[in-house]
């Protein structure tokens, strides 16, 4: 997938979370988690966008990190608002499938660059 595929497809994702989170109950749980949720869901794309302009190798793999870590945490706050039982798990499968594709992308694309480096 080339690079602006990928902002696109995490563009995508981040308007997803951001839909997700307006459809949360108005509960002080789900408002937290959504805020927690919305502040890493939309980061993935933004700090992707921002490796993109890595001045260095080193540069570009410190800011991949960030996006795997934002990744990962995305996905711990879904599966706390199912496991909450805040929403049901079928309302965030797809969303969160997608987030492990793109989590297992930056990952393959951190051990990639650490080999050429």
């Amino acid at each position: 997938m080339d690079e602006k595929a990928f902002k696109d497809r995490t563009k995508k994702l981040a308007l997803q979370i951001i839909e997700l989170v307006e459809e949360l109950p108005n509960r002080r749980t789900a408002d937290v988690i959504g805020r927690q949720l919305l502040r890493s869901g939309t980061s993935v794309g933004a700090n992707y966008r921002s490796a993109c302009r890595g001045k260095s190798t080193a540069d570009v793999l410190s800011k991949l990190a960030i996006v795997e870590e934002e990744a990962d945490e995305s996905v711990y706050w879904m599966e706390l608002l199912v496991e909450a039982g805040i929403i049901p798990e079928t309302r965030v499968s797809a969303l969160m499938r997608e987030t492990n594709e793109i989590l297992a992308m930056i990952v393959a694309s951190i051990k990639t660059l650490r080999k050429r480096k």
